[in-house]
């Protein structure tokens, strides 16, 4: 059972963005928090203490984890240097955040679907009782 959640802060013009990735039994969740401008330690810090249990994380998404080995620190350090100078993170949380997205859209498309047809037949009644109520007194 592997668990783990990360968190990747960069810039995202004209904001700055966090997305966390929280692996939970190779299930990744994915939720991204916008902070504006460039946020200081401390602010970063008061996220993650107060306002990560009300984060809205997408549905989890199958994915394998190789298990972490011991790392020689030296290419930790060259890992760290690395992933400092890419941008953003990793292709996986973006494919989560926009199956999410896509799922979200499709919803909100059949939601409007429904409505607007109770609202046609609201109207198509609403139309039949007016010629109704003309054509009675003839």
């Amino acid at each position: 059972m592997e668990k783990g959640i990360r968190l990747t802060v960069f810039f995202e013009d004209p904001f700055w963005v966090g997305v966390f990735e929280k692996v939970e039994d190779h299930q990744l969740y994915v939720c991204k928090y916008v902070f504006g401008a460039e946020p200081k330690e401390y602010q970063v810090y008061e996220l993650i203490l107060t306002k990560l249990n009300s984060l809205y994380f997408s549905r989890g998404i199958f994915t394998e984890f190789k298990p972490e080995k011991k790392v020689n620190p030296k290419r930790m350090q060259r890992q760290i240097s690395n992933s400092i100078k890419s941008r953003g993170p990793g292709e996986k949380a973006f494919m989560a955040m926009k199956y999410e997205h896509e799922l979200l859209k499709n919803e909100r498309r059949k939601i409007k679907k429904v409505l607007e047809e109770t609202e046609n037949t609201e109207k198509f009644v609403k139309k039949q009782l007016r010629k109704k109520e003309k054509h009675r007194g003839h």
